[in-house]
C-alpha cells in the first residue's frame, strides 16, 4: 500500500522565485538534506526531462531516479520516482502564499517512517524558502 505524505509552509517569496530555485536540480544541495540532483535525460526543464537524486554520504545512499510528469511554471512541477528504492509520485505546488509538497510512494517500511518523513519534508521546505529568499 503507498505511503501518502503532504506537507505546507507559508511563503511571501514570489512564486516565479520558489519554482526557480525548485527545478534548478544542481542547487538541491541547498535545500535538500545530504542529496544531489542532476539531469540526465532532456534539459530539466520540461516533461519528459530525467532526474537523477543521490542522498547519502560517500558511497552509502541510495539513487533516486525520476520522470518530469508536469510541467507548469510557475506552480507545479511532479514527477514519477522510477527507483528501486523509491517509487511513486511527486508533486510541489506553488500558490496562495503557499508551497506544497506531496508524494504517494513505496516505501520500505513506509508507515513506520510516515511521522519522521513529513518532519523531514517541512524543514526541507524552510530549507528551500531560506535558499529561495536569499
Amino acid at each position: 500500500m503507498p505511503t501518502r505524505l503532504a506537507v505546507a509552509v507559508e511563503t511571501d517569496l514570489p512564486p516565479a522565485r520558489l519554482f526557480e530555485v525548485l527545478t534548478d536540480w544542481p542547487r538541491h544541495p541547498e535545500w535538500m538534506f545530504l542529496t544531489t540532483a542532476r539531469v540526465v535525460a532532456g534539459d530539466g526543464r520540461g516533461v519528459g526531462s530525467e532526474l537523477a537524486a543521490f542522498t547519502g554520504v560517500g558511497r552509502l545512499g541510495f539513487l533516486d531516479t525520476m520522470t518530469v510528469t508536469r510541467w507548469e511554471p510557475p506552480a507545479v512541477v511532479a514527477v514519477a520516482h522510477t527507483g528501486r528504492l523509491v517509487r511513486g509520485v511527486g508533486i510541489f505546488r506553488i500558490g496562495g502564499g503557499r508551497l506544497i509538497w506531496a508524494e504517494e510512494l513505496s516505501l520500505p517500511l513506509g508507515s513506520l517512517v510516515r511521522p519522521a518523513a513529513k518532519l523531514f519534508m517541512r524543514w526541507t521546505l524552510r530549507r528551500l524558502v531560506r535558499a529561495a529568499s536569499g
